[in-house]
């Protein structure tokens, strides 16, 4: 059966990007992105949600991502879902997280301005991504990347 893993996603940061580096000198970005979702009910009223994602970048993206956005600027995103899974070390309960891994953004503003048209933007690929090719991943979780 065909499998097809693709997310696509436009939304704020809602925190400054955190990065790391692994022992292997790859820089690791976490962001937090929020993507809101308006529509009107049956009653016509106005109805808003808002979707928080973690993203993981990875690369010189995770960089490019950390020394030019900031809380609040928009993004476009698109990557891949990943489910982490854990033993939670305090109550020994599995814990699962899904989150995304970014393959390539664009900036959607040029300044940080929150109000304009858009514009600017830059388009990153990520040429030094781990691949999923033979099963690849980002960085093994032994690299200690202190998050």
């Amino acid at each position: 059966m065909p499998n097809y893993n693709k997310v696509i996603l436009m939304g704020r940061l809602t925190r400054d990007p955190e990065v790391r580096y692994a022992s292997n000198g790859n820089a690791i970005a976490k962001l937090s992105v929020a993507v809101n979702r308006v529509w009107r009910n049956k009653e016509g009223q106005q109805q808003e949600e808002t979707t928080f994602v973690d993203v993981d970048a990875f690369g010189r993206q995770a960089e490019t991502i950390s020394q030019y956005l900031s809380k609040g600027r928009p993004i476009f995103l698109e990557g891949r879902l990943k489910l982490d899974q854990w033993d939670d070390k305090q109550t020994g309960q599995k814990r699962s997280r899904l989150g995304v891994v970014l393959d390539r953004f664009e900036f959607i503003d040029s300044r940080g301005e929150s109000g304009g048209s858009g514009g600017g933007g830059g388009n990153f690929a990520q040429p030094d991504a781990p691949t999923d090719s033979g099963g690849g991943s980002p960085p093994p979780e032994d690299d200690d990347v202190p998050f």
